[in-house]
C-alpha cells in the first residue's frame, strides 16, 4: 500500500528541505541496548532494529522503516500548572521499547531528542518541527517522544510543513486523551496544543479535523466542550470507549479515517485508567482500558495513512515499576509494526488481512 507520504517522498532526495541534516536534534541520539539472545532474525528486537543518527549516515532515510525523534520537555505541563517530570520520558519510553521482541524485521531511525531547557517552549517546538518535516519528507512513519501533550503542536508543525500537506492531502488529527486541550491561555502550555492547530488551520484557509476519543466529563469545563463545539470536533467520551463499546469505538474510528489522508495520532496516556498508567501528571480514575486503546492504535496503523504518532506525558517519577513507559512502548511497537505491515500488503489483498489484529 502507498501512503500519500510515500508519494509525496519520491522527489525528496533533491530537496534541500528534507536533507538529513535538517532533522539534526539538540542532543544526539544513543544505541539502544537491551537483552541480546543470539544473532539473526530470530531473536531480533527493537535494539537491533534502530540506528542513531549521525551513524546511520547521511541520505540514509530512505532504508528506514520508521524514524524516532524525542521531545524533552515538561515547560507546559509546568505553564499549565501539572506536575512536572515528563521531560524524562523520551529516554524512558526508548529503555521499554528497546528490549521488546520484533517478530517482523523492522529498520528504524532515531534522531535524537529536541530539548526545551531554557523556558522557550515555542522556539523548542519549532526545533521539532523542523526534524519531522525532514524525516517525513522521506517518506516514513514518523514517532515523537514526549514529553507532555505541548509535544503535540511540535509534531503538527511537521506535518504542516510537509511536502504532503504543502501538495494538498487532508489532515486528520485523532487525540486518545481525557482532555481537550482546547485551552485559550495566554501563555502556550500543554494544554493548548489543539487550539493552537486551530488557529494556524484557519490562518491556512483550512478548518482543523480534530477528533478526540477517551474526553473525561469531570476534566473538562463547560468552555473546553463549547470551544469543541464551535470547532466542530467530534468526540467519544470515556463512559462510551469501553470494551462494551467496541461497536461505537470502531464507527468512530472509521468515520475518522474515511476524512483524511494523513494522519496524525497523538496519544496522551492519561487516556488510560490508573491502574495501567500511573506515571502521568494527571491519572485517570476511569479512563479508556488498554485493550481499547491498542485496538485503536492497531486499527489506525493498518489503515495506511499514519504520518506522525506522538506519545506525550511519560512522568518516570511517578511511574510504579516502570508501567506506564512499558504501556506506552507497547503502543508504539503495536503502531509501527502494523504500520509497516500495512505498506506491505498489495492494495488488492483483503481488509481482513491488513486489519492489524496480530503481534
Amino acid at each position: 500500500m502507498t501512503s500519500t507520504v510515500q508519494q509525496a517522498a519520491r522527489a525528496t532526495d533533491q530537496d534541500p528541505a528534507a536533507r538529513p541534516e535538517k532533522w539534526a536534534a539538540d542532543a544526539p541520539a544513543e544505541p539502544w541496548t537491551g537483552r541480546d539472545d543470539g544473532p539473526g532474525a530470530e531473536h531480533l528486537r527493537w535494539h537491533h532494529a534502530v540506528t542513531p543518527y549521525p551513524a546511520a549516515g547521511r541520505g540514509a532515510a530512505g532504508a528506514w522503516d520508521a524514524a524516532f525523534v524525542g521531545f524533552r520537555s515538561d515547560e507546559g505541563v509546568r505553564r499549565n500548572k501539572g506536575r512536572p517530570g515528563a521531560a524524562d520520558g523520551p529516554g524512558e519510553l526508548r529503555r521499554a521499547l528497546a528490549p521488546m521482541a520484533l517478530q517482523t524485521p523492522l529498520r528504524a531511525l532515531d534522531a535524537g531528542d529536541i530539548e526545551v531547557g531554557d523556558g522557550d517552549l515555542a522556539a523548542g517546538q519549532r526545533r521539532l518541527g523542523r526534524a519531522v518535516t525532514a524525516l517525513l519528507d522521506h517518506g516514513r512513519p514518523v514517532t515523537v517522544l514526549g514529553g507532555g501533550h505541548e509535544v503535540a503542536y511540535g509534531s503538527y508543525l511537521g506535518l504542516a510543513g510537509s511536502r504532503a500537506l504543502r501538495d494538498g492531502a487532508r489532515l486528520g488529527v485523532l487525540n486518545l486523551d481525557a482532555h481537550f486541550d482546547l485551552r485559550d491561555d495566554v501563555r502556550p502550555s500543554s494544554g493548548t496544543p489543539f487550539l493552537q492547530m486551530a488557529e494556524d488551520e484557519e490562518a491556512a484557509g483550512r478548518e482543523l479535523n480534530y477528533w478526540v476519543l477517551g474526553v473525561s466529563a469531570p476534566s473538562n469545563t463547560e468552555r473546553l466542550y463549547r470551544t469543541a463545539d464551535r470547532l466542530g470536533v467530534r468526540y467519544l467520551p470515556d463512559t462510551a470507549s469501553g470494551l462494551l463499546h467496541m461497536h461505537r469505538v470502531d464507527a468512530f474510528v472509521d468515520d475518522f479515517l474515511a476524512s483524511c489522508d494523513l494522519v496524525h495520532l497523538s496519544i496522551d496516556l492519561d487516556v488510560l485508567p490508573a491502574a495501567a498508567a500511573p506515571g502521568v501528571s494527571a491519572p485517570a480514575a476511569y479512563g479508556v482500558p488498554l485493550e481499547v486503546v491498542e485496538h485503536v492504535c492497531a486499527k489506525v496503523a493498518a489503515g495506511g495513512r499514519l504520518a506522525v504518532c506522538d506519545v506525550a506525558e511519560l512522568n518516570p517519577d511517578l511511574d510504579t515499576d516502570h508501567r506506564t513507559a512499558r504501556t506506552g512502548a507497547r503502543l508504539v511497537h503495536r503502531i509501527l509494526t502494523g504500520a509497516a505491515g500495512a505498506r506491505r500488503v498489495p492494495p488488492a489483498a483483503p481488509a481482513a488481512s491488513r486489519a492489524g489484529l496480530g503481534r
